[in-house]
C-alpha cells in the first residue's frame, strides 16, 4: 500500500533501524525493490529524482506505475513514492501526480530562502498527507545534475529547518553520491551526533549510501539515521550482471535476446542488493 513515510520512519528512530530509499529508473527497477520489499516483509521508499521521472515520461507516469504494481503484485507492506532531491517546482508536480512523499532539496539556497520556500512545501506536503524531507548541507558529488561539494551541514542550521515540521532531514556529513573516492575521509560523526542532539525524535537521511562500509552504516544508525539512500549500487549490479549475460552470448541463444530474458538477470542483481541492503539497514520483518 502507497503510504507516507512518516510513521515508517518514525517506527525505525525509535527503534534503531533504518529504512531504505530505492531509486527506480523504469518498470524492471520498481518490480524487483517491490518483490524484495514483500518477501523481506520491509518498509520500502521508492525514490524518483526530477531525471528519472522525465525519462519514465513524467511524475503521473511513475505515479500510475507504482500504484498499479502495489495492487496486481498484492504488495502489503508499507511503500512510500517519494521524490529525490526535488526543486521548489518538482515538489509541486509531485504533490499532483499523487506522491506520497516528497524531498525539497533547498540546500543551495541561503539558509533564510531555504527556510521560506521549506515552510511552504511543508503546509502543502501535510495538506495533501504527504510526508517531506528537507535538506541542509549539501551531499558530495553529482546525481542528475544536482551536484554538491558535500560539506557538512551547520547543526544550528539543521534544527531551524527542523522546526519547520519537516519528517525527516537530510544534512551533509561527508557523504557522497555515486562511487566513494579512495582518500575519502569518511562520515563526519561528531556532526552528525551534534544534529541529532538539535533535532531530537526528527529521523535523519543518509544519502549517498552506496560504499559507505557497513560499521559506519550501523554507527549512523545509532546516531539517529532512519533512512538511507541506495541508487549506484543498484545500477552497478545491474549493469554488472548485464554485461556477463550478453558477453558469454546468452543474448543469442534461441531467444535470448527478448528483453524479459536480456533484462532478468539484472533485474535479479538488483533483488540480491536490495536484500543485502535491508538486512544491513535492520528493516527486515518491520513492515
Amino acid at each position: 500500500m502507497l503510504v507516507s513515510a512518516k510513521e515508517m520512519l518514525d517506527k525505525a528512530k525509535a527503534g534503531h533501524y533504518a529504512v531504505g530509499q530505492f531509486n527506480i529508473n523504469n518498470l524492471e527497477w520498481t518490480k524487483s525493490i517491490l518483490a524484495t520489499a514483500q518477501e523481506l516483509n520491509s518498509p520500502v521508499i521508492l525514490g524518483v529524482s526530477e531525471g528519472a521521472g522525465k525519462y519514465m515520461t513524467g511524475f503521473k507516469t511513475v505515479a500510475a506505475m507504482v500504484k498499479a504494481m502495489i495492487e496486481e503484485m498484492n504488495i502489503t507492506v508499507p511503500v512510500a513514492l517519494h521524490l529525490d532531491h526535488g526543486s521548489y517546482e518538482g515538489c509541486l508536480k509531485c504533490v499532483e501526480a499523487g506522491f506520497s512523499s516528497i524531498m525539497f532539496d533547498g540546500s543551495h539556497y541561503p539558509i533564510d530562502e531555504n527556510v521560506a520556500k521549506t515552510t511552504e512545501l511543508v503546509k502543502l506536503a501535510h495538506d495533501n498527507n504527504m510526508s517531506i524531507e528537507a535538506e541542509v548541507g549539501s551531499i558530495g558529488g553529482e546525481e542528475d545534475g544536482v551536484i554538491g561539494a558535500g560539506e557538512c551541514a551547520d547543526p544550528q542550521e539543521c534544527k531551524a529547518i527542523a522546526d519547520l515540521g519537516v519528517d525527516m532531514l537530510a544534512a551533509g556529513i561527508g557523504n557522497i553520491h555515486g562511487k566513494y573516492p579512495a582518500n575519502w575521509a569518511g562520515l563526519s560523526f561528531e556532526t552528525l551526533d551534534a544534529i541529532q542532539q538539535l533535532t531530537g525524535t526528527m529521523p535523519l537521511v543518509l544519502h549517498g549510501g552506496t560504499g559507505i562500509p557497513e560499521d559506519m552504516i550501523k554507527k549512523a544508525i545509532s546516531l539517529g539515521v532512519a533512512k538511507i539512500n541506495v541508487n549506484t549500487e543498484c545500477q552497478l549490479s545491474f549493469a554488472d550482471a548485464t554485461r556477463k549475460y550478453i558477453e558469454a552470448g546468452k543474448d543469442l541463444e534461441g531467444k535470448g535476446f527478448d528483453p524479459r530474458k536480456l533484462l532478468a538477470p539484472g533485474a535479479e542483481a538488483i533483488k540480491a542488493t536490495v536484500k543485502e541492503k535491508m538486512e544491513l539497514f535492520g528493516s527486515v520483518n518491520k513492515a
